[in-house]
């Protein structure tokens, strides 16, 4: 073999095989072509400008001094994890994004989920150092243990997320390809749209959605802390006022109304009551028509029985789901309430890892399952939530309040998964949330409340716009992506197993 043979030989180019003679003997050199200009054609194709006398250099000067500026990363097999460095955002509060390093200069964005510390993904650094992030199940399986309900799996959630990131990057492919393929090009989305102070200001926020930013679904809240200035609508309310007269769902001790559980607040909703929340979704309904599906959440903490009544009195409505009636966990208290209303129940978005989804599943105590992938153990086990919800004829929307990081890992699982609804977006009014990335392919990333699927850029698709995001950090932490070699060591020996 000459040299330049066994050059062509490592660029995967060879001589020709021996073709079938044409009609036309002058023209068989268009069909047999030589080695020099099957690796111009091949080096035109991957970016590599030739030109001038370089032309009729010997083919080893041409391939040596075409390629010596291109970046020369090994093979997938040879990737290994680096580092994990994170930024802190304003989003939704506080919402940290992290980016996962490998030795030949692929990394990988992942988040952590909305209202949940960036120190669940940073003690997970030393558990994955070393490792080969392509191998994305294995590495699941190992950091799954550290993930807990809701916002306790947001560290285990940015890794995975940031892993199939990387293998994208590393094999070419978007990351819906790595789950199996897609059934849709762009993803429906619904526009979360919060309690306001008047009817006319929920008619602007209606309005901007869905005639100026174009969305065909809508998500309402429809709460008992729109009773509070009404006589006569509660029962037992005043015992759980905070210190403002309102009735708070988040915030608060632990013997607050926050933080007690639903079936233990013993406040009901009178007739009245009912009548007043009842006007909240007829004015809304009023002013969409039934053209487009109305979603309901946040009604308050109180038990089944409330919210089997409560859920009664909207049903000539034909709301598209109720949310959070009372906690997931409560499995038997679904099944009772799916069995008394006709509304469709969905739950899900504090769910973390398929078994827990499958109690509720299994007995149909839902009608549409709802995980939020920065909770539910990231896009593979989303997808597997929602493969198996298919399965026993239970539909699946997805939860989604953070920046555009997680937005897009949803986007992909979306698109990969049959019994898909609906996406929500959180961030409608947050006017600078889409310039936090780029796209890698210049695609918008949403358009007339459908988010657009990457159909060729690899991994999720983005790249942080780096000034955007600095302008928008917490500030508790006005770092970026700053080294974070005290997360490096592990000190504990984590097998669950004797």
């Amino acid at each position: 073999m000459t040299p330049s043979e066994k050059i062509l030989a490592k660029l995967g180019l060879k001589d020709p095989e021996p073709i079938e003679q044409t009609t036309d003997p002058v023209n068989s050199e268009s069909q047999a072509e030589n080695p020099r200009r099957s690796f111009f054609k091949k080096s035109a194709l991957g970016g590599i400008a030739l030109g001038g006398s370089f032309l009729f250099s010997p083919i080893e000067d041409v391939i040596a001094q075409s390629t010596q500026k291109v970046p020369r990363y090994s093979a997938p097999s040879d990737l290994k994890i680096t580092d994990m460095r994170y930024a802190t955002t304003t989003v939704l509060g506080r919402t940290s994004i992290i980016r996962i390093d490998t030795n030949q200069g692929i990394y990988g964005l992942g988040e952590v989920r909305d209202g949940a510390d960036e120190r669940y993904a940073l003690m997970l650094k030393s558990r994955i150092l070393g490792l080969n992030p392509c191998n994305v199940e294995m590495i699941f399986k190992i950091i799954k243990q550290f993930g807990g309900q809701a916002r306790q799996a947001g560290g285990v959630c940015a890794v995975e997320m940031a892993l199939w990131d990387i293998c994208g990057k590393a094999y070419n492919v978007p990351a819906w390809q790595l789950l199996g393929g897609r059934y849709r090009d762009s993803v429906r989305m619904y526009a979360d749209t919060p309690e306001s102070s008047s009817p006319e200001e929920q008619r602007k926020l209606i309005k901007f959605r869905t005639e100026d930013q174009g969305y065909t679904w809508l998500k309402m809240d429809v709460s008992i802390g729109e009773l509070r200035k009404i006589p006569g609508t509660l029962v037992n309310d005043k015992f759980w006022q905070n210190d403002q007269k309102n009735l708070q769902q988040w915030g608060g001790n632990y013997m607050s109304y926050g933080n007690t559980l639903h079936p233990f607040t013993q406040i009901q909703i009178t007739d009245k009551g009912l009548d007043e929340l009842a006007k909240i979704v007829d004015t809304v309904r009023g002013m969409v028509g039934y053209d487009i599906p109305i979603s309901t959440d946040h009604y308050g903490h109180f038990d089944l029985n409330n919210g089997i009544r409560l859920g009664k009195a909207l049903e000539k409505y034909r709301l598209a789901w109720l949310e959070d009636i009372v906690s997931w966990e409560l499995t038997d208290q679904w099944k009772t309430m799916s069995d008394a209303l006709e509304t469709p129940l969905l739950t899900g978005e504090d769910i973390f890892l398929l078994k827990n989804f499958k109690p509720l599943i299994d007995i149909h105590a839902v009608d549409i399952v709802h995980p939020d992938l920065a909770s539910s153990g990231g896009l593979l086990e989303t997808k597997r939530i929602g493969d198996y919800a298919e399965e026993h004829g239970v539909a699946m929307a997805m939860h989604q309040a953070g920046t555009p990081v997680s937005f897009m890992a949803n986007v992909h699982c979306a698109a990969a998964t049959q019994n898909f609804l609906a996406l929500e977006h959180h961030s409608v009014d947050l006017p600078w949330w889409e310039s936090l990335v780029k796209t890698t392919d210049g695609r918008k990333l949403i358009t007339k409340g459908f988010a657009n699927l990457p159909l060729t850029a690899p991994g999720l698709g983005i790249e942080l716009n780096d000034e955007v995001v600095k302008q928008h950090l917490h500030a508790t932490d006005k770092s970026y992506f700053a080294p974070t070699p005290q997360w490096n060591e592990k000190r504990s020996h984590d097998r669950v197993f004797s």
